[in-house]
């Protein structure tokens, strides 16, 4: 079956039935999966003097369904890959990051075509969950990425110095950055000192505690080759992007403020040295006025392209 993405411009769908065809797929040929991976025309390849621009869509796998005031803006798949598709139409989307399921689903709807695909290695730390340090990697796997054609995989690394799990979860993120340097794929850390407080877990967003998860996690693993980090905006972001030599996507998050505050900051953080590009998800898939393509085609124009990517 041939399936065509989404064109950029086109509304957000109502009709329950439009990705029916995906659960016919994976009820009657599981293995076509595979073959659109094997299929897949792959990205050139990232280069110097080129941001690259990643939707991330791993939220739904950690039970982190909210965005903004509604606790479960997330929790419907299909204006998800509605969304999703939208975002990954704008030529200059160079790709995404997901768990399996959206990646698979990616795959079948032939979204992913010259793509730099990420996958989402460590769910199981789930949002609210009463050991949610203990963020156990129940996604994607080394091997499976290679399998998938993927460029690498991204972990989500919480240390809380006040939580005996953190230690297990460092050991689990330098064998999972050992396993993709092994096969020649990117690890995308994405590294914050937290904290639980009333039960639920903060990540320390101040400039010093960035700092220091950076020198924590650029250390885990045999070899840094294939490290990345992915990092928040946050103040004194100069500072931040001195404490490492790595390439380094910033993240979004759920923020606070307004739209154009946010793509400000971005900015700013863009035009330092080291800065690879953006890594962002809920801000752009679920902007407050709802216009998907105006959100990413905005924050596309905050990247710095001064080198040419040729098409295959």
């Amino acid at each position: 079956m041939t399936l065509t993405p989404l064109a950029s411009n086109n509304a957000v769908d109502d009709d329950p039935r439009r990705y029916e065809h995906l659960s016919t797929i994976r009820l009657e040929d599981p293995d076509a999966v595979a073959r659109a991976a094997k299929a897949r025309r792959r990205h050139p390849g990232v280069k110097a003097g080129r941001q690259n621009f990643i939707v991330a869509a791993d939220h739904p796998a950690r039970g982190a369904l909210a965005v903004g005031n509604d606790p479960v803006a997330m929790a419907d798949r299909r204006q998800l890959l509605d969304r999703l598709q939208i975002a990954l139409a704008n030529p200059a989307v160079d790709g995404v990051l997901a768990s399996p399921d959206i990646m698979d689903d990616l795959l079948l709807l032939g979204a992913l075509d010259g793509k730099l695909v990420f996958g989402s290695m460590n769910r199981g730390g789930l949002s609210g969950l009463v050991n949610e340090f203990d963020d156990r990697f129940t996604g994607h796997t080394a091997a499976a990425l290679k399998e998938l054609g993927a460029d690498g995989g991204k972990m989500l690394t919480r240390i809380c110095l006040g939580d005996p799990d953190t230690v297990a979860t460092l050991e689990a993120t330098a064998r999972a950055i050992d396993s993709l340097a092994e096969r020649k794929l990117i690890a995308m850390v994405e590294p914050f000192l937290s904290v639980r407080e009333n039960g639920r877990v903060r990540n320390d967003l101040t400039t010093n505690a960035v700092i220091k998860s950076i020198a924590i996690a650029e250390g885990l693993g045999s070899t840094s080759a294939y490290t990345w980090m992915k990092l928040p905006v946050v103040a004194e972001m100069d500072r931040v992007m001195a404490a490492t030599t790595m390439p380094t996507v910033l993240l979004g998050g759920d923020p606070d403020g307004s739209q154009d505050e946010v793509f400000a900051t971005w900015g700013t953080a863009l035009a330092l040295p080291g800065v690879q590009g953006l890594t962002v998800g809920r801000t752009l898939l679920y902007p407050a006025d709802g216009d998907v393509a105006g959100a990413v085609a905005a924050a596309a124009s905050l990247l710095h392209q001064t080198t040419e990517i040729p098409e295959n």
